[in-house]
């Protein structure tokens, strides 16, 4: 148990650090710990944690860096040091050799170029992204959940690549639409993992560095370097390896170390660390608001809405066709009679995995249509549609437009403009007689653009009935 301490706690967008040094500048405890939205709360949590290896009396002093330290430190009486600083200063603790540290965490990227002289650091350069949060950790978190692995499980697949695509780093609208183009082009995850790795690489090159000359050895920590396929990356991008490439010891928690080391170049001559003020700010009661009127939920769809034909009497042969429309978000199965009557309508999420998704949607119309009906020909749409038509078999490909106006018009003649807004992308169509006279969509950007909801109540198959028939016919949209 230490007769003094000193503590350091890094305040940022997603995650608290926690760090406790000696007089002697040894790190006796490190804790990370995300804060979801409670910083404030979370930091408390992790100061009384302390005790009773660390007894608060023996606390000497307490800094804050990161997003949310000044607050703290003000009601703590603690020291605020700029983040730059302390990340700096904390990598120059253990490896006063680095010229560039490389940082990155939940919501934001830094360079800092930096060297030596006689003994002391100096920060020569340094730039960070600015409002977008392209190139963080926040990003790769959401492309594990959506892909269905843990982070952990998603920094080792990136290993496994020998061909990563190329996708989009500047933007991560553009790198989520590029990263579902390539799943539903059968891309391999593994691949899809590591193309993204390197497109956070070059995007911190391009557009954070913007020209600099950033000599080795380079530093990489935040909470970022704990990803192996992002090492790898810079490494390749940088052309950097393993002796030129560090990951310092402590490498999440060196903002909280380095605003220690440098709040202790003011260190207080007497300190009492008390946390009835902070304790009194979490538990504040929030100020009341002048709300809004609550949005009114829209009127449920019933039964009557999905409503198909009755099926065929088994052994009928009924002559049928098959239509097929994989989006972004999800996918649409149907399956439409000679009368262009719909005998079966399946909606299904894509979840980055298009071919079980038509697999599933599959074995569901055919349970339903087994031995009743004898499909004729089948077609494709949606932005899978060349890889499910080699899939199926598919008589026709038909693009997004076309297939949208050729619904539309089958249901009423009389449609002169459609709007269609789907997961990642939205579209403009205008009629004259059925025929299409001008169009508009959203490129890579999917800003503007809508996932599923819950129940897919509002989308259609009708997207899925394009070409073979050119009428639509079995349900509003």
């Amino acid at each position: 148990m230490p007769d003094k301490f000193d503590v350091g706690m890094d305040v940022g967008s997603v995650s608290v650090n926690l760090a406790v040094l000696s007089p002697e500048g040894e790190v006796l405890r490190e804790e990370y710990r995300r804060h979801h939205g409670t910083p404030s709360r979370v930091a408390l949590q992790l100061i009384e944690s302390l005790e009773p290896d660390f007894p608060l009396q023996n606390c000497r002093l307490i800094a804050f860096t990161g997003l949310g330290g000044k607050v703290l430190a003000e009601l703590l009486g603690g020291v605020f040091v700029n983040e730059v600083i302390a990340q700096a200063r904390g990598t120059y603790h253990f490896h006063p050799e680095a010229h560039a540290i490389i940082d990155m965490g939940g919501e934001d990227a830094k360079l800092l170029l930096v060297m030596d002289e006689d003994g002391h650091q100096v920060i020569q350069d340094f730039a960070m992204n600015t409002m977008c949060a392209a190139g963080t950790g926040s990003f790769l978190d959401q492309q594990a959940h959506r892909l269905g692995y843990t982070i952990e499980q998603f920094s080792e697949l990136s290993l496994k690549s020998t061909t990563p695509p190329r996708i989009a780093g500047r933007c991560t609208v553009f790198a989520k639409t590029d990263m579902i183009h390539l799943q539903q082009g059968a891309t391999p995850d593994f691949e899809i993992i590591a193309g993204l790795c390197q497109a956070m690489a070059r995007n911190l090159k391009s557009n954070i560095a913007k020209g600099k000359t950033i000599n080795p050895p380079v530093a990489f920590q935040g909470g970022v370097a704990h990803n192996l396929g992002v090492r790898q990356a810079f490494r390749q991008v940088f052309d950097l390896d393993d002796a030129t490439l560090i990951i310092p010891p402590h490498f999440c928690a060196l903002g909280a170390i380095g605003a220690v080391l440098t709040a202790r170049e003011q260190l207080p001559e007497a300190f009492t660390l008390d946390l009835q003020p902070l304790r009194d700010y979490t538990n504040r009661k929030k100020e009341a608001h002048r709300a809004l009127d609550p949005l009114v939920p829209p009127k449920e769809l019933g039964p009557e809405a999905y409503a198909v034909a009755p099926l065929p009497p088994m052994g009928s042969n009924t002559e049928a066709y098959l239509g097929i429309d994989v989006g972004s978000i999800s996918t649409n199965v149907v399956v439409i009679d000679r009368e262009m009557r719909v005998l079966a309508r399946e909606y299904l999420l894509t979840a980055g995995r298009p071919l079980e998704a038509i697999t599933e949607g599959l074995k569901r119309v055919g349970g339903k249509l087994a031995g009743r009906v004898r499909i004729m020909g089948a077609a494709t749409t949606g932005s899978g549609r060349y890889l499910t038509g080699d899939f199926i078999g598919a008589d026709v490909v038909r693009n997004e437009i076309t297939a949208q106006a050729t619904a539309a018009a089958a249901i009423d003649p009389t449609v002169d403009t459609i709007f269609e807004i789907g997961g990642q992308d939205s579209k403009f169509i205008s009629l004259e007689h059925g025929a299409i006279v001008d169009f508009m969509m959203n490129k890579v950007c999917a800003a503007g653009t809508g996932p599923n909801n819950a129940n897919g109540s509002s989308t259609t198959c009708q997207q899925a009935i394009e070409g073979v028939t050119g009428r639509f016919y079995g349900g509003p949209t």
